[in-house]
């Protein structure tokens, strides 16, 4: 390896033998070397290496400017976060999630805290996520001393499924704000059968549905409908025999286009249609 950039005594930016950048640490690593110069592996205690090329050089700037700690204790935290949950997350969740993190904690020790006026929603809507949120707070605590504010589990939480929906943070929040808002569609749709059970698994599932279609929505990946004459028949037999659940889709739809100024597809409306007729039979009465 070679080094292409002398970040600072423990932390150098080096290029291996195939071209590809990485971030190396150990004590005493960067002391007194100059651009160019080898490194021997065998003083290297961590390798920092991205797949992308511009996630490799966002994790090149994040280390010039929070402590090297901050990123290790991030790392055993996405490594709690992995135990837990199984698919795949982007590897850009380091970067962000210590970026975070590490701002955190500098604003407490600053007295400064920030509320999330997302954090009951997000707690509803993203339960798992959010209890990891509250491991790393305490985890994070454990480490470092430092009690952060309870609405940073939502804050983390949203990192998490950000890295599992492969989305960005302000997609995030818009993804948030329009579960929200179709569940107050549906449950006012369907208001003389009761309200969801928000801690079944239907209202999971159905949540769950509403997550990947947020995300369809948003990246312009809506569902089109299929030209094939079995498929548009399949969708007519749907509404005609699913007429209330095809209704509720509809004023779904109508949420979307006046709030976010999205048109839906036959083929979104029938997947809603489906996903509400089974997450209704769910509804429980509201006591008197």
């Amino acid at each position: 390896m070679r080094i292409k950039k002398v970040i600072n005594n423990n932390i150098l930016c080096v290029v291996d033998d195939k071209g590809a950048e990485l971030i190396v640490t150990g004590r005493g690593l960067g002391f007194g070397r100059k651009i160019g110069q080898r490194v021997d592996a065998s003083d290297v205690e961590k390798v920092y290496r991205m797949e992308d090329k511009t996630e490799q050089r966002r994790l090149r700037e994040l280390v010039e400017q929070i402590p090297l700690e901050h990123l290790a204790l991030t790392e055993d935290l996405i490594a709690e976060i992995k135990s837990t949950i199984h698919q795949p997350l982007n590897e850009s969740l380091l970067i962000t999630l210590a970026d975070h993190i590490s701002f955190a904690i500098q604003r407490k020790a600053q007295g400064i805290e920030f509320k999330n006026p997302l954090a009951g929603s997000i707690l509803c809507y993203y339960p798992a996520e959010y209890q990891l949120g509250q491991r790393c707070l305490s985890l994070i605590r454990e480490r470092c001393g430092v009690d952060l504010n309870p609405d940073e589990a939502a804050f983390i939480a949203l990192h998490i499924v950000n890295a599992e929906l492969n989305t960005t943070m302000s997609e995030m929040y818009d993804i948030t704000r329009l579960i929200e808002g179709v569940i107050e569609v549906v449950e006012y749709f369907y208001r003389d059968l009761g309200v969801f059970d928000r801690e079944s698994l239907a209202f999971n599932r159905f949540v769950v549905h509403l997550r990947y279609f947020a995300q369809r929505l948003f990246q312009d990946k809506l569902m089109t409908d299929s030209p094939d004459e079995s498929d548009a028949a399949f969708r007519a037999l749907i509404a005609r025999n699913c007429k209330q659940h095809y209704k509720c889709a509809q004023c779904v739809a109508e949420y979307v286009k006046n709030t976010w100024h999205k048109t839906l597809s036959q083929e979104e409306l029938i997947y809603l249609t489906i996903h509400l007729k089974r997450v209704s039979g769910d509804l429980r009465e509201v006591p008197s």
